[in-house]
């Protein structure tokens, strides 16, 4: 008996679980939340690149909606274009310019990976008036690449 005893004792003591918390509970997002994803299993990143950034700059000029790029782009990147575009139709409408679709060239495209599944590129879009550069962050997420930064110089 007093060996029985002695391994009671040896074993650690279980931790009461908060209550409201099931036995193997697990995490959602685990499960189902966005899933990153290595470089090796998405396509090439540079036609997104340049179709990105010739298309943020249609939607800052008002010839492009929005919501067509939502595929490509996080939810912050998209509030960010949407309060830009909203300034830059407002800025026409004050000027009474009307908006018109931008007959652009996209520059060489300069690309880096910092970390597995993750693209950093920049690139020069130029139109008659003015040359702008592109920068983007393209995160790979759910089996394809998603802006998760996107900024217009």
């Amino acid at each position: 008996m007093s060996n029985a005893l002695a391994q009671n004792q040896s074993q650690p003591a279980r931790k009461a679980r908060p209550r409201g918390e099931r036995r193997g509970a697990f995490d959602a997002e685990q499960f189902f939340g966005h899933q990153p994803t290595p470089s090796a299993e998405l396509p090439d990143p540079h036609p997104l690149i340049e179709n990105l950034a010739s298309s943020v700059i249609e939607v800052l000029a008002g010839a492009r909606d929005l919501e067509q790029l939502s595929r490509w782009i996080t939810h912050d990147v998209y509030s960010n274009l949407l309060r830009r575009s909203v300034l830059a139709a407002r800025s026409r409408r004050t000027r009474g310019v009307p908006a018109r679709r931008p007959r652009m060239g996209v520059g060489p495209v300069h690309m880096c990976e910092p970390a597995d599944g993750v693209i950093e590129a920049v690139t020069i879009v130029s139109t008659p008036n003015r040359a702008r550069a592109v920068a983007i962050r393209l995160e790979g997420v759910d089996g394809r690449w998603k802006a998760s930064s996107i900024a217009v110089l």
